[in-house]
């Protein structure tokens, strides 16, 4: 019955927010509500809702299953937003993935599949 979800985390900074996603990490932005934003890229939207209390993010994020993961790595590695301790390895629960910091501390991890399908 469920067919997709979709994440909402935190922005600190509407302006700020739309900036990095659209020209750090290639999203399409859609939409700006009083603060509430929509974005895209590849059919994947993420909504962000507007707060001025910096340790929300920082508890925050969400998972991304991806195809070419260690191309988007090399991508994303080159704009310098992998998280320090978010390099590109194979995992035990057999998802290749990294992590990156947004402008607002949401964590993202961008995942692959290596095996049997989630």
């Amino acid at each position: 019955m469920l067919k997709t979800a979709i994440p909402i985390l935190a922005s600190l900074n509407a302006l700020q927010t739309i900036e990095f996603y659209t020209k750090k990490l290639g999203f399409t932005f859609h939409d700006n509500w009083d603060g509430y934003l929509i974005l895209s890229k590849d059919g994947v939207f993420i909504h962000f809702w507007p707060t001025q209390e910096e340790a929300i993010p920082k508890n925050t994020g969400c998972y991304v299953n991806v195809t070419s993961v260690d191309e988007l790595y090399a991508l994303y590695e080159a704009q310098g937003v992998i998280h320090p301790n978010g390099a590109l390895k194979t995992m035990p629960w057999e998802r290749r993935q990294f992590s990156i910091l947004d402008n607002n501390g949401n964590i993202l991890h961008f995942g692959e599949s290596t095996g049997k399908q989630l």
